[in-house]
């Protein structure tokens, strides 16, 4: 083996064998690298997230008043409405057609058949 494989073999293994010296190290103070690397990450996207949470909580106060009257107002409307739809899965997808309308089909009876909805758990 030339000199110089021979240098560098040895300067990869002194590397090889002080990487788990390193790792202990960190491990005896309480944290493996993992660990001490998910923290920082997370620390860095605390600290980049922070300021657009807090806004995003400034905006939610803002609308609150305005959402709560909205569903005061349509609450009743949109209830109604599902009463007179009733199972969604009597409905086709909804369509949209060439000039722009979109409109829901309802299933026939035969094709209700054919295609029962699951009752029960659904197992994923």
């Amino acid at each position: 083996m030339r000199p110089m494989k021979r240098s560098c073999l040895i300067l990869a293994l002194s590397f090889a064998l002080a990487l788990p010296a390193f790792g202990q190290e960190a491990e005896e103070e309480g944290r493996s690298l993992m660990e001490e690397g998910a923290r920082l990450f997370w620390e860095g996207i605390r600290r980049e997230m922070g300021p657009a949470l807090e806004d995003l909580r400034g905006r939610a106060e803002e609308m609150e008043p305005a959402l709560r009257e909205f569903v005061e107002e349509m609450g009743p409307a949109l209830n109604e409405l599902m009463e007179s739809v009733g199972d969604l899965s009597a409905y086709h997808a909804p369509e949209m057609l060439p000039n722009g309308d979109i409109i829901i089909r309802r299933k026939t009876p035969q094709e209700m058949q054919d295609d029962p909805v699951p009752k029960g758990e659904i197992e994923l």
